[in-house]
């Protein structure tokens, strides 16, 4: 009997879901403490989102090396080590003051944050087949729920005690709260299942348009053009506000608004994949993602940044989610951890290449105008790529119909 798409499955998803709101907060405390952080140490704002990138080089690496160990070892393991990782990493970046070591320490913080959200993320495709591009889209919206809801409750305690203060908390409640929930995860998916999910997903699909080497590259490619664009407004729009005047309380209720536009554009892209694909539901995100930076550029008035913010979260949420469902439409569950991994992790790549290079084109310009363009055109990159794979596909199937 199937274990796909039962009652279990979707039990399993809503709890990964809360090991992914909790886990991904890794990612976002250094947005929010980025000014803070800058502000007192005296740096400008390109060695000030160096902690920032290393955390996103660290996230990007463990997606790929702790997809591979999730194939192997299970994702109860992977989330453990990744909870205890995370909480040492927490802590003993408050005890230095030193930016190489600030940023060693959230290298080690990205890499265990990885853990709750590619390989979660790969894990949960394995328990659905017809419903899997929504339950895709729910286990990566809690990288959004987090992004959307921590800033907020952060800055409470960045008022009060300062970055320091923030990330001890952070510290334990990683460790009180991770580690009860992952232990929940402990029952895995039997063999027959996973050949059933791969023979349907194969015969609904059809072949590959190229070989499975070549489409990962082309994703991985198409996720660093997405995801450099992407992080201008994600990374930046805190200390874009600071810069404004409108204070980072304003900067982080924007990265809030945008990132539960996020989640709402994920769910539904995941409903979009479940009937479209995984690739027209990318090409789909991809257009609205460059549009949404477009706006950005005429805007700087408090009113306006709120309506943009939220505009651009609707558009770019369900982007990532996608790259993950073609991996399972075309490639065997077998190497789901290591195959969603690397793409997640050309992903993230994208982010932290691009969330440096726009603080670099801030600090030559002393603006944020050329940053956006920059996006653009890194955008436009993903969207050729994308309409690319789509074209292989749809002509390789053309091709088959003709034949039969």
């Amino acid at each position: 009997m199937s274990e796909l798409d039962t009652r279990y499955s979707w039990l399993r998803l809503f709890i990964s879901l809360l090991i992914a709101v909790i886990g991904n907060v890794g990612m976002w405390a250094i947005v929010v403490v980025m000014p803070d952080f800058q502000s007192e140490m005296g740096l400008d704002r390109a060695d000030a989102s160096l902690p920032y990138t290393f955390t996103m080089i660290g996230f990007a690496v463990g997606n790929y090396a702790i997809g591979r160990m999730v194939d192997r070892y299970g994702i109860v393991t992977c989330l453990l080590g990744a909870a205890i990782l995370n909480t040492v990493a927490f802590y003993a970046a408050t005890r230095t003051s030193s930016l190489s070591m600030i940023c060693f320490f959230q290298l080690l913080l990205g890499f265990g944050t990885a853990a709750t959200f590619g390989p979660l993320i790969a894990d949960v495709s394995k328990w659905f087949l017809e419903r899997r591009g929504i339950a895709v889209a729910i286990a990566a919206s809690g990288n959004y729920l987090s992004g959307a809801i921590w800033p907020l409750l952060l800055t409470g305690v960045l008022r009060t005690s300062g970055w320091h203060g923030v990330y001890l908390w952070l510290a334990a409640l990683t460790l009180v709260i991770m580690v009860p929930l992952s232990l929940l995860l402990s029952r895995q998916v039997n063999d027959q299942s996973i050949e059933l999910s791969d023979a349907q997903s194969n015969n609904r699909l059809g072949s590959l348009p190229f070989s499975a080497r070549t489409l990962t590259w082309l994703l991985g490619l198409a996720g660093v053009g997405c995801c450099v664009a992407m992080s201008m407004p994600q990374v930046h729009i805190v200390a874009y506000c600071v810069d404004l005047g409108y204070g980072p309380t304003t900067g982080a209720e924007m990265l809030s608004l945008m990132l539960m536009g996020g989640v709402i554009s994920r769910l539904i892209s995941g409903m979009l994949s479940d009937r479209l694909g995984g690739v027209k539901t990318l090409l789909i995100g991809a257009t609205l993602q460059c549009i949404g930076l477009i706006f950005y550029l005429p805007s700087d008035g408090l009113t306006s940044l709120y309506l943009v913010s939220l505009i651009f979260g609707l558009s770019q949420g369900g982007i990532v989610p996608s790259y993950a469902i073609i991996v399972r439409e075309y490639l065997p569950a077998r190497v789901a951890g290591e195959r969603v991994g690397f793409v997640m992790m050309a992903t993230i790549m994208g982010m932290a290449l691009g969330g440096w290079m726009s603080g670099w084109i801030y600090d030559v310009s002393g603006s944020y105008a050329l940053a956006f363009w920059n996006g653009i055109g890194w955008n436009f990159l993903n969207i050729v790529i994308v309409g690319f794979i789509l074209w292989r596909a749809l002509k390789l199937q053309k091709q088959v119909r003709t034949q039969t």
